[in-house]
């Protein structure tokens, strides 16, 4: 179990107001309310990261030409095979 330690913040009174309220209904403590919200917004955050690193690995932004090859002849082959099915 990890130690707990004591911070100290300061927020809006009506976002005080409305963290008091549900925490009263969810019928936890306010520290407890404030490390669920940070911890889903650590993970959260670690998801936008690996989805950003995800997304760069895949990215198409500008084909090598080889690549652009390739796609030139798969459109040709494509409109060809389009050409001889009946509609």
């Amino acid at each position: 179990m990890s130690t707990s330690i004591k911070t100290a913040i300061s927020i809006q009174q009506d976002l005080f107001d409305a963290i008091n309220q549900l925490a009263q209904e969810l019928h936890i403590s306010r520290s407890k309310l404030f490390m669920l919200a940070v911890e889903d917004f650590i993970a959260k955050n670690k998801n936008r990261q690996l989805l950003a690193q995800i997304n760069a690995a895949y990215d198409d932004a500008v084909p090598d030409a080889e690549e652009t090859q390739v796609q030139t002849a798969m459109k040709q082959k494509q409109a060809r095979c389009l050409e001889t099915e009946a509609w």
